[in-house]
């Protein structure tokens, strides 16, 4: 394989055969030499909006490498690195490892597990995503939460009612084969290659659903509506799980891949003294903005979304406090929802379709909270302050899961002068409340986020316009523990064969980087033992 990169094109659709001519006009390459192209990484530069660029990276397959190597001093040779699953151990397996959730960390821990032979089981307590998808549809027309399967608990995890992003900071083999498989259970081809993949909140409900059906076929088994409500263990050895129907099923091997939002299951651990303890994480608003605002910014013309796809935007500031302040899970041509996992509590979260064609952009500001912040209540404490916030939320908006809101220029108690013709409707069902945030959020939030948006507003025309909507709260970004596990084994290190992972233990942040937490873990668990029945 040779790699050949930046390969520039103006803001037109692109097709394989307009790269094929590319590389035969500008390289000293024959087109009889030429055995394969496939793109490896396509993004956009839009720093330059008179002059945006569709820039691509291919691997070309070629007859004769040396040769071309040779031709073309500034190409290089690339061979693909492949993710390869450990050897296995030698010690017997009594019973199959049990996992604890199926959202992506558990998802890929099952996977990778059945595709190798243990014959994995699974408990989710949610439903699975068909039914799930009625539930939460009904807490969004009508108010009426379950509190065992909603927009954070059931098939998929919480990242399946989002925006289905797969964009992530970790540099390792293990995404090529979390991306591998998502697009054999149907994702797009394009996430492989494009620099800020998604897959839509609609398909990845289909991915996730092939992947539990691959699972069952590899041996695995997966049952939802099925909560654990205690570990079993003995001499401080993980021995089995019980369920909250009092089913006790036996296991030397649990990998609690529970998910940021699994209170009651922290709860239980720290009454169980496995040593967890406080982390930071972030809290904020969604902000919602017209599309077309953002598009204009970012392309410099509105209609470029046909042909680049609806922009998004990464902004950062430092508070005059210190404080982090961010966008976070930013969803163009998408939802502000409801995603409570608690009753008498306001959640938001941000979701968006594949085709990300609605008409509004959102975005959570988030400021960083740290452990100094939550007051003194033990390992759980940053629990607690999270759910002291989304309650205040509750009571504030009436009590009947609407979310509060405010219009910018309402919040920053001041008129930007821009796009005062633009109207926005708030997208959060069931329904917003109008009202002020100083009786939610501690004044350094409030101070943060306003400070955020005004610099924001520098960054990009409109987004401290009068009419964009704040809905409140966004408390969910990541979890707010760490269960403490061994570095080399990766086992809690209170309790032998319990394997904290994924974003719920305090070790990812995403689906990605979940996902290849889980694997690692199964990876554990396959240098250790030989799968059931393989002598």
């Amino acid at each position: 394989m040779v790699r050949i990169d930046q390969i520039k094109f103006g803001p037109v659709k692109v097709t394989d055969e307009m790269i094929k001519s590319y590389i035969l006009k500008k390289y000293n390459i024959k087109e009889a030499d030429i055995l394969s192209i496939k793109i490896s990484k396509e993004s956009v530069d839009a720093r330059n909006k008179s002059k945006i660029s569709r820039v691509f990276s291919v691997d070309l397959e070629v007859r004769n490498e040396k040769n071309v190597l040779k031709r073309n001093k500034n190409l290089i040779s690339n061979a693909e690195e492949s993710y390869m699953v450990p050897d296995f151990g030698t010690e017997k397996m009594e019973d199959p490892p049990v996992i604890i959730g199926f959202g992506p960390a558990g998802m890929f821990a099952g996977l990778i597990l059945s595709q190798m032979g243990y014959n994995p089981l699974i408990f989710e307590r949610g439903e699975d995503v068909s039914n799930r998808t009625e539930t939460i549809e009904k807490f969004w027309n009508e108010g009426i939460l379950d509190e065992e399967s909603n927009v954070q608990f059931g098939e998929g995890g919480a990242g399946t009612f989002s925006d289905g992003k797969l964009t992530t900071r970790i540099k390792d083999i293990r995404c090529k084969k979390v991306f591998s498989e998502f697009v054999n259970a149907g994702a797009p081809e394009e996430i492989l290659y494009r620099s800020k993949p998604h897959i839509g909140t609609d398909i990845l409900k289909e991915v996730v659903v092939n992947i539990r059906n691959k699972i069952i076929e590899n041996g695995g088994t997966v049952k939802f509506k099925s909560k654990v409500e205690k570990l079993i263990f003995t001499d401080s050895k993980i021995s089995g799980v019980e369920l909250a129907d009092s089913s006790i099923y036996n296991s030397q091997n649990v990998i609690l891949a529970i998910g940021h939002s699994a209170r009651d299951t922290f709860q239980m651990l720290n009454d169980m003294n496995i040593k967890i303890f406080p982390k930071p994480f972030a809290i904020g608003v969604r902000v919602e903005h017209p599309q077309e605002i953002i598009d204009l910014s970012q392309y410099g013309d509105r209609n470029m979304r046909e042909i680049l796809g609806a922009a998004d935007y990464a902004l950062t500031h430092k508070s005059n406090s210190g404080r982090g302040v961010y966008t976070f899970c930013m969803c163009p041509g998408g939802y502000v929802v409801a995603a409570s996992s608690e009753k008498e509590t306001v959640v938001t979260n941000g979701m968006s379709e594949y085709s990300r064609d609605g008409e509004n952009a959102n975005s959570a500001i988030l400021v960083s909270v740290t452990p100094e912040d939550y007051g003194d209540r033990g390992p759980l404490s940053g629990m607690f302050f999270q759910r002291d916030i989304e309650k205040k939320a509750y009571e504030a908006a009436g009590r009947s899961y609407k979310a509060p809101a405010q219009r910018i220029g309402d919040f920053l108690g001041k008129s930007s002068n821009v796009y005062q013709d633009k109207d926005i409707s708030p997208t959060y069902k069931p329904g917003v409340e109008f009202i002020g945030f100083e009786e939610i959020f501690p004044s350094y939030i409030i101070e943060g986020i306003r400070e955020g948006i005004i610099h924001y507003g520098k960054r990009i025309k409109g987004f401290d316009m009068d009419k964009a909507i704040l809905t409140g709260v966004e408390s969910r970004s990541s979890s707010p523990i760490r269960i403490v596990r061994d570095e080399l084994s990766l086992e809690s290190v209170t309790l032998g064969g319990l394997y904290p992972c994924g974003e719920g233990a305090g070790y990812a942040g995403g689906i990605v980087s979940s996902a290849v937490d889980g694997i690692k873990i199964a990876e554990k668990i396959i240098e250790k033992y030989r799968p059931i029945g393989k002598e």
